[in-house]
């Protein structure tokens, strides 16, 4: 295990302590590259752990974790600034899945076809993500926008405690599925002798333990730095005049880092079905869990929460699901389908900042 593995993540942690007029101006490049530090340390740090425990479960590992200090900071944001970041998780959970589904699956199967031509992934797991991640998209991002007991885009106290109990039970119901009911649904498919990953020789726990524990510390780094930096991204959003949601995609795309590296790096290394593992893994955690935590926040503390999308963010999320579908279809990928996906993706920064 290289030395800057265990040192990058508790120094990214330290700066988190240091005032913030240290950090401005042109000190702004330090919690920067403390940040990809954070990102590459905490990629390295997962597929330890992934290689120890083992496919899926590996990839659950940094889903996961990302998702639950993700959630938190939303909470920690939704406190500090109350009513006026009502709409923030609605943007956040929208980003992820937008970033997630279209511009990490896209970069994955753009790069894994060039490379490698063709790649094939389980269509079973697959198509059983993608049904449940359209079915708490549907619940917690579209019907809000369409109910009558409340008004606006949101739901009422006991709409938004049906749709968190019924995100929750669905993510659990699909780790269930991923790691014990159809674990093989999940797995490589086809001969993976060829695979030097497969075959190389597993840490021992010790040094498993270590890299979870170095893990969980990176991606607080990595969380702690992209809210540090955010006052200067949100400077820099008003200055060129681009609108507020902008800043949730560039903070999302920021704690998003570590599971997107994972992902190309395994489908550049042929492992495909790990990209996909890691893709709907972490798109189904960012509602399953955030959703349940975000609404125990709004109904406990009596923080205004708006959940529903506008019809731009509507037709995009239509478009990227019936993509999907056809992306799936398969099991096979090359590259014009991740061109395709980028595309779309492309699509949803552009229209962020030209609404």
């Amino acid at each position: 295990m290289h030395l800057w593995t265990h040192v990058l993540p508790p120094l990214a942690v330290a700066l988190l302590a240091l005032p913030a007029a240290w950090l401005s101006g042109g000190w702004l490049l330090l919690p920067t590259v403390a940040l990809m530090g954070a990102v590459l340390a905490a990629v390295h740090h997962a597929e330890v752990v992934a290689h120890r425990v083992g496919e899926p479960l590996g990839t659950l590992v940094l889903a996961l974790a990302v998702t639950v200090i993700e959630a938190a900071l939303i909470v920690t944001m939704m406190l500090a600034g109350g009513g006026a970041e009502a709409e923030l998780p609605r943007d956040t959970i929208f980003s992820a899945v937008m970033i997630i589904c279209n511009g990490v699956v896209g970069l994955c199967l753009l790069a894994g076809g060039w490379r490698h031509h063709e790649q094939q992934f389980r269509i079973e797991g697959a198509n059983a993500g993608l049904a449940a991640l359209i079915a708490l998209c549907t619940l917690t991002l579209v019907l809000p926008t369409f109910t009558t007991s409340s008004a606006g885009a949101t739901y009422t106290a006991s709409q938004l405690g049906f749709a968190a109990v019924a995100s929750l039970v669905l993510w659990l119901v699909w780790v269930f599925v991923q790691t014990i009911s159809h674990r093989d649904y999940f797995l490589p498919p086809g001969d993976v002798r060829d695979d030097p990953h497969a075959h190389a020789e597993p840490p021992g726990t010790r040094a498993a333990w270590l890299s979870f524990a170095l893990l969980l510390v990176a991606l607080v780094g990595v969380v702690g730095l992209a809210k540090q930096l955010s006052p200067a991204i949100e400077s820099a959003v008003r200055a060129a005049g681009a609108p507020r949601a902008v800043i949730g995609i560039v903070i999302a795309m920021l704690v998003l880092l570590p599971e997107t590296v994972a992902a190309l790096r395994a489908a550049l290394a042929n492992r495909l079905q790990t990209s996909m593992n890691l893709a709907f893994g972490s798109a189904l955690a960012s509602i399953g869990l955030t959703i349940p935590v975000v609404a125990v926040a709004s109904l406990w503390l009596g923080l205004p929460l708006t959940l529903g999308l506008g019809p731009k963010d509507l037709a995009l999320l239509v478009l990227t699901f019936l993509v999907s579908a056809v992306t799936l279809a398969s099991g096979r990928s090359h590259l014009m389908l991740g061109a395709v996906h980028l595309v779309i993706f492309a699509a949803f920064l552009f229209l962020a900042l030209v609404p």
